[in-house]
């Protein structure tokens, strides 16, 4: 019978310790709760004028509010494959929903810079838990036919909350205060922590494994250092001391974090997924995607703002009917999946994001918005098509008992790596631009000529930047080629 999903009479769901359960509020309950978490991911991405202002700050101090939340949220995915299989899922859920409302109240009530940041860090540690679970159980609740319709649900989820983040920050901060921005969340949370304590069930199975306490050491400073690394070129540049430092204590941490996991007896995080080659195709492409979603999501809304001198809130509506597509796609992707596999899903999806890039590449100060908008759609269109199809593809890949750690990876890989597409994109979009600049003395004699020149430089950069957002997608693309009928495996 299925691990977390066993059947009784009239196809009833059952809990692992046999008892039946409502299985549609219980999903509805996980989908709610990590919507609300993920999306702190961007709520603040408007907001940061605002916030400088209020606690008379400048740029490198506030972007720590997301710097610190992607380091945090980084550094506890890898130790949610312990947790999952340590603790019984409904308290480890509703643990993980607690610590979030915490958090969120605390930015929300924050007097000062200091408490907001604590705020964010304690949410980032409630989030590094439910998105990494969320995946799990929806992997595990369902048998192995059913589980591209349902991590399609989950897609709509990862994909549509950070997506929709920019526009709604930008709403909330033109109309209401910035403290809203907590405040409209902290209900939904408080709704889900009551309701799950009758609808969250223990659908996992736990075991009283001890924690290697040098493996979560290794992995806290390597892929810490990691992440602030990476997160630190946009302000400091490759050359950066402290982006150097960061990048070489972070590879010479994840190495011995590595070496150890694959020498242990019993693994912190299983490393052995990815001797599954299927597995190892659907996390790079899934990964490589993801790169390529994210940083164009950061670039658009850039050159919008800076090239078109529109608003924050008027750019992130211009991303809005590309998420909106992106969350009603991947529930219906998902049911295709479950029919005909992620290969020629894949190969489409790839197809369009690629399609949907390269016309990004040649950008004016003229190009109409609309077509922009257009073009986005069609990138997340294709990116429904892949994301979650291939990231299903590789978890069925992985017997049952490898899924928690399958998971963890995942998540960790693409973490990562779309730390490392916004540094390198940042990096690209700056240097091109600074390469490009006109003399100075251009200023004085034809201020004019100057400001043109000025902003071809700036658009050779954008130009740049799609560049290596198209490149990805065409790998990817290269690679969905290489993705097989996966033969799903017994959940024993």
């Amino acid at each position: 019978m299925y691990m977390g999903e066993f059947y009784m009479n009239k196809n009833q769901a059952v809990d692992a310790k046999g008892k039946p359960y409502n299985r549609t509020m219980f999903v509805l309950l996980l989908l709610v709760g990590a919507f609300v978490a993920i999306l702190n991911q961007t709520i603040l991405a408007t907001a940061f004028p605002t916030l400088m202002h209020t606690f008379n700050i400048n740029t490198s101090t506030v972007q720590w509010l997301t710097t610190g939340f992607m380091m945090v949220n980084g550094i506890l995915i890898p130790v949610s494959a312990w947790l999952n299989t340590r603790f019984n899922t409904k308290w480890l859920y509703l643990g993980a929903m607690l610590i979030f409302e915490i958090g969120t109240i605390m930015a929300y009530m924050a007097p000062s810079f200091g408490v907001l940041f604590a705020g964010r860090l304690v949410q980032a540690v409630g989030v590094g838990v439910i998105m990494p679970l969320l995946q799990t159980v929806m992997l595990t609740i369902f048998p192995a036919d059913k589980r591209g319709a349902a991590m399609g649900m989950a897609g709509m989820v990862i994909g549509l909350a950070p997506a929709i983040g920019p526009t709604l920050s930008g709403w909330i901060i033109d109309n209401y205060q910035w403290r809203d921005l907590f405040g409209m969340l902290i209900p939904i949370a408080a709704l889900v922590l009551i309701f799950g304590l009758v609808y969250i069930k223990p659908v996992l199975k736990t075991e009283k494994s001890k924690l290697d306490v040098l493996s979560l050491i290794l992995s806290t400073i390597g892929f810490g250092s990691a992440l602030y690394g990476f997160s630190s070129v946009g302000s400091d540049g490759w050359g950066s001391q402290t982006v150097i430092v960061s990048l070489v204590i972070g590879a010479i941490f994840v190495g011995l974090f590595v070496w150890r996991q694959l020498t242990m007896k019993e693994p912190f995080l299983n490393l052995n997924v990815f001797k599954s080659a299927e597995f190892s195709i659907g996390t790079m492409i899934a990964s490589i995607v993801f790169m390529a979603m994210i940083g164009v999501e950061m670039i658009i809304p850039l050159y919008l703002q800076i090239v078109r001198g529109m608003t924050a809130f008027d750019s992130g509506l211009t991303l809005l009917p590309g998420a909106i597509m992106m969350g009603i796609m991947s529930p219906f992707t998902g049911k295709i999946f479950d029919k005909y596999g992620a290969k020629k899903l894949a190969i489409g999806g790839l197809f369009l994001l690629s399609l949907g890039t390269f016309p990004f590449m040649f950008l004016t100060k003229t190009t109409p918005v609309h077509y922009i908008t257009m073009l986005y759609v069609v990138r997340m269109f294709g990116v429904a098509m892949v994301m979650m199809p291939v990231t299903t593809s590789a978890m069925n890949a992985l017997p049952v008992t490898m899924m928690s750690h399958g998971t963890a990876v995942n998540n960790t890989v693409r973490q990562i790596c779309a730390s490392i597409a916004t540094a390198i994109m940042v990096s690209i979009l700056a240097n091109v631009t600074t390469d490009n600049m006109p003399a100075k003395h251009i200023m004085k004699l034809n201020p004019i000529h100057y400001v043109s020149l000025a902003i071809n430089a700036t658009l050779k950069g954008y130009s740049a930047a799609f560049a290596i957002a198209f490149g990805l997608s065409l790998i990817a693309f290269l690679a969905g080629f290489m993705l097989k009928k996966v033969e799903l495996l017994p959940l024993k």
